[in-house]
């Protein structure tokens, strides 16, 4: 979808940074935070459901999966939805599609019908637009703060991730599974439209044209191609996502099988995803002061360094201070590619540029999510597991190195 190019109005211009951003700001971070359950409660669910329909623990897996991919293709289509019609009317299709999803998903007789309707409601037409398709609409919103703002928004998925999950675990041992995807599903639908329709109103079309000029010069210093630079950011966001995978996906099983229960493992989750709140917000911060990539390099170098704690240490204690650590120096990453993207790239491509990387680390959790179960499968241990996620991790940290030194090797005098 293409923009119009109009000039942009006195009322537009006094909306940029403004107190109306801020509290649009506001809304689109509960939105996020309801929306986003679709990712984690079924991490939460995990070991319930694989007991449920007796099956072994990479199939059990495969939801997970499913929902990392709906949420992937439903970012771009979403996105383009929101490009043409504004945020509001995706919205209310989350809305709708959560119920649904949910619902759906607590009448499943077998793990496939379960799955589906994961990937399928409450992945792609569901959590999907209350996730990148947001953080596209909220950069048009700012101009002085937008890497905060960005991170932010995009900080709903761990706020998510630090209320749901011990949430959904009380619930599920107390009333059961299928009680607990109905009453999400309710929950969902009678918050997220009555939001919407906050968001009704159309994004600002402020600085666009001075903002596609200054994109274009950005790229210009890399000396690539639009095509090759999305490219290069879609395989570091999917390596990098393969990597994170690992404790998000698997830290309540891996809990489990230590013999500490699943519910420590939730706690794991919901500290891990708590300090990640302050590691995106503060990632917002940085990037504002040294850009989206080097943001980029910085989280994923730490994240590397923090997988390597799991091989050295399994007691209980430990575990928790390794979860929080890693929640806290990775939680910055997604988002800095939605600020790479407003960067390097023309702002009336942002809602189909973020999707696609966006995309890109939905497969990356996917993939990692399903990987990590299959290497335990064959193991029978997560050390594998772990040095996988490591060796993936490295690819990103390569990706990102190069372009940055690339674009110093462009800029350095002859």
């Amino acid at each position: 979808c293409v923009v119009p190019r109009f000039p942009p109005s006195s009322r537009q211009m006094s909306e940029a940074d403004s107190s109306y951003a801020w509290m649009r700001l506001a809304i689109a971070l509960l939105i996020g935070t309801i929306g986003s359950v679709g990712m984690w409660s079924v991490v939460v669910a995990l070991p319930t459901v694989q007991a449920e329909f007796g099956v072994a623990r990479g199939a059990a897996s495969l939801p997970y999966t499913f929902t990392m991919l709906g949420l992937a293709f439903g970012g771009i289509m979403m996105g383009r939805l929101a490009d043409r019609f504004g945020i509001g009317w995706p919205l209310v299709c989350a809305g709708i599609a959560l119920a649904l999803g949910y619902i759906g998903s607590a009448s499943a007789t077998s793990l496939w019908q379960f799955a589906l309707a994961h990937g399928v409601f409450i992945g792609c037409f569901g959590t999907a637009a209350t996730f990148a398709p947001v953080m596209a609409d909220m950069s048009h919103w700012f101009k002085r703060r937008r890497g905060i703002a960005v991170a932010i928004v995009a900080a709903g998925n761990y706020f998510a991730g630090a209320i749901w999950p011990p949430i959904v675990q009380h619930f599920i041992s107390t009333q059961g599974w299928r009680a607990t995807h109905i009453g999400i599903g309710v929950f969902c639908a009678i918050t997220i439209i009555p939001l919407s329709w906050a968001m009704q109103r159309p994004a600002p079309a402020h600085d666009m044209q001075a903002a596609e000029t200054a994109s274009a010069g950005a790229r210009g210093e890399l000396g690539l191609s639009a095509g090759a630079l999305q490219a290069l950011l879609a395989a570091a966001g999917l390596a990098c996502c393969v990597a994170m995978a690992m404790p998000q996906v698997h830290i309540v099983a891996y809990c489990g099988d230590l013999g500490y229960g699943v519910a420590r493992g939730a706690e794991m989750l919901s500290l891990m995803l708590g300090f990640g709140i302050i590691s995106r917000i503060g990632s917002g911060w940085i990037a504002d002061r040294i850009g989206g990539l080097r943001t980029m390099l910085l989280g994923s170098t730490l994240q590397g360094l923090t997988l390597l704690l799991y091989f050295f240490f399994d007691g209980l204690a430990s575990l928790y201070v390794i979860s929080a650590l890693f929640g806290l120096v990775q939680g910055g990453i997604v988002p800095s590619y939605a600020i790479i993207v407003r960067e390097y790239f023309s702002p009336f491509e942002a809602g189909a540029r973020v999707g696609i990387v966006i995309m890109a680390t939905l497969f990356g959790m996917a993939l990692g999510g399903w990987m990590s179960g299959v290497v335990f499968d064959l193991t029978g241990s997560y050390q594998a597991a772990f040095a996988n996620g490591l060796a993936w991790n490295l690819v990103n940290i390569s990706i990102g190195l190069w372009l940055i030194l690339r674009a110093r090797l462009r800029l350095a005098p002859i």
